[in-house]
């Protein structure tokens, strides 16, 4: 009994070998796709969240107290530099100016009556200079009043769009209340953030004495018509993001950009020699990119590989691959690390065409 059963279990082992046999053989018998990677110029598309300012972006506030008396203006309302737009009740400045006026008159008459009899030694020079001072303190009162009576009509410092506003006719007001904000709309600052090595790219390899293009895509998802130059990058990294802030300028010739706006900067970056994979060509391990590289002998294995940036079906990537090593193209689930292979190899430039017309 003991034999007939060492005589079933070898024959069932042998029966596990030889199927496991024709599995491998099968496994190793496919023929798979491989390609060398693509060395071309092109260029990085690269995304950054902005925010969109006016050039101008002010508070409008009372400068003296009293009653709003006018509203000239309407809320979103384009203005005029010198337009007046609100009216503080001036009653009260008026007279303060007019009895001003009276006193700088009164001494002026005292001065020129004094300067008389001191030419004729009447009076000293002492009392000359006591009346020329009190003529001069009248008009420098008088100038003050106008000032004052000039502050209860608030206008408009620049071309603009006025905002929301804060109080309505008929309010009393303090000195320094918010009436409202004005925005100058005629050119957009767009700021943006950038990480500390990308910076070190731009400013290494692109600017070059040349300011940076950029384009924005606004919240619609629709490119905006004109491009932005970046002009000023902030002297110091948020130590918390690593990043720092660039400002692009944008012509606002149609008045489409408002303040407070939100979109995307995209910015083409020129890469000269980039080293080119298609995605389908990795695979990923623990969040980790992987190619698979044949060697000499046919032997596959797994090649950690950084990537710089994405294109469609495609991946830019950190130059560690050789332009002749042999990447795997399809079969990467049906095959093991240090596997022996059979391949055909196709061109990167016939790969690259099969995936636009796929993607088209």
């Amino acid at each position: 009994m003991l034999k007939i059963n060492i005589y079933v279990s070898v024959l069932a082992l042998l029966f596990l070998v030889s199927c496991g046999s024709k599995e491998a053989e099968k496994a190793t018998s496919d023929t798979f796709l491989v390609t060398n990677p693509l060395i071309k110029d092109t260029l990085i598309t690269k995304e950054y969240v902005c925010q969109i300012h006016s050039i101008s972006h002010i508070e409008l506030r009372a400068l003296e107290r009293g009653y709003l008396q006018n509203i000239y203006v309407d809320e979103g309302q384009f203005v005029k530099k010198g337009q007046l737009m609100f009216q503080i009740m001036p009653m009260v400045y008026k007279a303060e100016m007019e009895r001003a006026h009276a006193e700088a008159n009164y001494a002026e008459i005292e001065y020129i009556n004094t300067k008389q009899l001191a030419e004729k030694n009447v009076v000293s020079q002492n009392e000359l200079a006591l009346t020329k001072a009190k003529f001069n303190k009248a008009k420098a009162e008088l100038a003050l009043a106008q000032v004052r009576l000039g502050f209860t009509e608030i206008r408009a410092p620049f071309d603009g769009f006025m905002d929301r506003f804060q109080v309505r006719q008929g309010s009393l007001l303090d000195e320094g209340d918010l009436l409202t904000t004005l925005s100058d709309n005629s050119q957009m600052w767009v700021y943006f953030n950038v990480p500390e090595a990308e910076y070190l790219d731009y400013q290494t390899k692109m600017m070059n004495d040349k300011k940076l293009k950029v384009k924005l895509l606004m919240a619609n998802q629709e490119i905006y018509d004109y491009d932005g130059i970046v002009e000023t990058i902030e002297a110091d990294f948020n130590n918390e993001t690593g990043n720092i802030a660039f400002r692009a300028t944008f012509p606002n010739p149609k008045k489409l950009l408002r303040h407070g706006e939100t979109g995307n900067i995209i910015v083409n970056v020129p890469m000269k020699k980039a080293m080119i994979i298609p995605q389908k060509a990795t695979f990923e391990v623990l969040d980790k990119k992987y190619v698979y590289v044949l060697d000499k002998d046919n032997i596959i294995h797994s090649r950690k590989i950084s990537i710089i940036s994405e294109l469609p079906d495609l991946y830019i990537i950190k130059p560690k691959l050789k332009p002749n090593d042999k990447i795997l193209l399809e079969g990467i689930r049906k095959v093991t690390d240090h596997q022996k292979i059979k391949f055909k190899i196709a061109s990167p430039d016939k790969v690259l065409q099969e995936l636009q017309l796929h993607a088209e």
